[in-house]
């Protein structure tokens, strides 16, 4: 099931006492035509829901919403294990995923559960390989054999599902290059938007290493974590003192959005409330039936 040009979703962190919440609000996007959810990914917080149990779950519950890690602890999760992850849930769910990867953060947490720490070029280089092998090993053709510096697999049978599309949370020049080179989308870090000098200084890079992997840049396309309020009447400012979103009413939104299509071509964005948590469930039904309308519309 392919994704819409501009993609309307929301951001979770779930812990396991917040189940019921989550299987509420994911019930309800299904049902007001939002696009995607996502679910963290931080196997090494006891009190967290898995994001993949999760995302397996939720799928079988909705019949058109999307799902996402935002993104994938990738050490945690071995490149040929998670092709079988993703394909077996595209496959389930009429092709409803999208693997969003990072190189590996908290590797103090991540060395706890037993995995060996990586340097961060050696991180990133792992990220890239990883990327190329869960294509490999998806979309039927001829056993895999695949003697990587981080990964290798010995006459595998790729799953006859297509690998589904790939978005990044690349913050380093290495890895927004990486992006570039092998990734379908970008999702900035620190909930970074377009107006944001991180952004200006990282998508020049993911740009010049899709060209000169013969890419079009505009195959990568931007999805924006969006943190902010959505208010009853317009707020005196949309942005605090250091230029970042903080939200407003819903027309404020719908102009703030519409721009950034329009004029810097963001392709898609995930509401998570104003501290980075989970939005409420009002503030949802307001972003899916007056926000996101609004904008595909614009747009």
């Amino acid at each position: 099931m392919p994704l819409a040009d501009v993609v309307f979703g929301f951001g979770a962190h779930s812990a396991i006492d917040d189940a019921p919440e989550l299987l509420r609000m994911t019930g309800q996007a299904d049902r007001d035509g939002l696009d995607l959810f996502s679910l963290s990914d931080h196997p090494y917080f006891g009190a967290r829901l898995d994001a993949y149990a999760g995302i397996g779950f939720v799928l079988g519950r909705t019949r058109r919403l999307a799902a996402l890690a935002n993104v994938t602890n990738l050490p945690l999760r071995p490149a040929p294990m998670l092709a079988r992850t993703v394909t077996s849930l595209s496959a389930l769910s009429g092709g409803r995923v999208v693997l969003g990867m990072g190189a590996g953060g908290l590797w103090d947490r991540i060395a706890a559960m037993g995995v060996p720490p990586l340097t961060p070029g050696a991180a990133v280089d792992a990220f890239e390989e990883a990327i190329v092998l869960v294509r490999e090993l998806s979309g039927g053709g001829p056993p895999v054999t695949h003697d990587g510096r981080h990964y290798r697999v010995e006459q595998i049978e790729p799953a006859p599902v297509a690998a589904p599309p790939v978005w990044t949370g690349s913050n380093g020049p290495r890895s927004l290059a990486a992006t570039g080179r092998v990734a379908d989308g970008w999702i900035p870090g620190h909930a970074a938007d377009w107006v944001s000098e991180r952004y200006r200084q990282s998508r020049p890079i993911i740009d010049a290493a899709a060209v000169a992997a013969g890419r079009d840049p505009r195959d990568v396309r931007t999805v924006y974590n969006l943190p902010g309020r959505i208010t009853e009447r317009p707020l005196a400012s949309t942005r605090d003192g250091d230029n970042r979103w903080i939200g407003g009413s819903p027309g404020q939104w719908v102009e703030e959005l519409t721009g950034a299509v329009r004029e810097h071509g963001a392709s898609g964005f995930v509401l998570f409330s104003p501290g980075g948590g989970t939005p409420d469930l009002m503030s949802l039904g307001r972003w899916a039936n007056e926000i996101a309308p609004a904008v595909r519309a614009a747009a």
